[in-house]
């Protein structure tokens, strides 16, 4: 069946799909970074508070919630680089839904580990499938409900829900960073953000290593770039994901892209002020914030993750870059 293009997740959307998601889920707190900065001041929408350390499980949670059970009947499955199927696997798990994750070999240990751990299934396909896949270029022969992990707008519109949740903890908000991957969650937070607080600004985070919006919005269409490898996995891309970029471009106001060590210096800055353990792209909002001269007055960072393998995170607090 094919689905229909994205739409901008409306407020009663979001607001359903938080109403949907509270039974489950417990409200992540925002917390001020307190860093003496005159003209910034630094909020941390903590996703790592998750059950499953990132934000992907609203998402996941809601997409399930959203269906019926006919169409869950043979399962589920989901194309990811981590998190989005370690969230998807805790809500086939809480559902009693079959499930099933296509994912590429280099993705992170801890979130292989964490699909498995809760019951899902990990098929492994290269780089390239995956991309395809994500991008709908291509699908896999399946009889189980595939949910695409970025233009589903169930998903959208899960995604929306923290942007909700900003505005009614920080009303005078002016400022938000979310990391870019497929754009999903991007698009979910602005959409939120727009409807309730028009003048606060969306700025798409992004590695420098693979910055497809930035290119984007240079050349004032979707390009392909050529990408270098990272130790983060979960944002950049060679291209962005042509069903959902006219939307997400219409939401944002910009984007930043940051480097390895600015990331690094932002993941220790969080664990030494904060004690919170933020993966690459979680702690990627964080490092654009500090660098940014446009992010002023009330700033969020959305803290996205905290799901990195234990080496990689010992490498980052002894002041080095994991490999990729």
């Amino acid at each position: 069946m094919i689905s229909a293009p994205p739409h901008r997740p409306t407020l009663d959307e979001i607001a359903e799909a938080r109403d949907r998601l509270a039974a489950w889920l417990p409200r992540t707190p925002l917390l001020r970074l307190d860093l003496g900065r005159a003209d910034q001041r630094i909020f941390l929408k903590l996703e790592t508070l998750s059950p499953i350390g990132a934000f992907k499980l609203r998402p996941a949670l809601n997409a399930l919630l959203s269906r019926d059970a006919d169409e869950l009947r043979l399962g589920v499955a989901i194309v990811s680089s981590g998190n989005m199927a370690y969230g998807m696997a805790w809500a086939a798990r809480a559902l009693g839904v079959p499930m099933a994750a296509y994912m590429y070999a280099g993705a992170p240990q801890t979130k292989i580990d964490g699909v498995r751990r809760l019951g899902g299934e990990v098929r492994f396909v290269s780089h390239g499938t995956w991309w395809r896949y994500i991008t709908a270029i291509e699908r896999p022969d399946i009889g189980e409900l595939l949910v695409n992990p970025v233009t589903d707008q169930a998903v959208l519109a899960g995604n929306g829900t923290i942007g909700l949740e900003i505005v009614e903890d920080l009303p005078d908000v002016d400022f938000v960073l979310t990391p870019y991957g497929g754009g999903g969650m991007t698009t979910g937070v602005a959409s939120a953000l727009k409807a309730l607080r028009p003048q606060a600004r969306v700025f798409a985070v992004e590695d420098e290593n693979a910055a497809p919006v930035t290119a984007a919005l240079a050349a004032g269409r979707i390009v392909e770039i050529e990408t270098r490898p990272s130790f983060i996995k979960s944002i950049g891309g060679p291209s962005l994901i042509p069903e959902l970029w006219p939307l997400a471009n219409q939401l944002i106001d910009g984007a930043i892209a940051v480097s390895l060590q600015e990331v690094t210096e932002a993941m220790r800055l969080l664990f030494s002020k904060a004690k919170i353990v933020a993966e690459g792209a979680g702690a990627a909002s964080l490092a654009a914030a500090l660098r940014s001269e446009r992010a002023t007055g009330n700033v969020v960072c959305v803290i996205s993750g905290g799901n990195i393998d234990a080496e990689a995170y010992a490498q980052v607090l002894a002041g080095a870059i994991p490999p990729a």
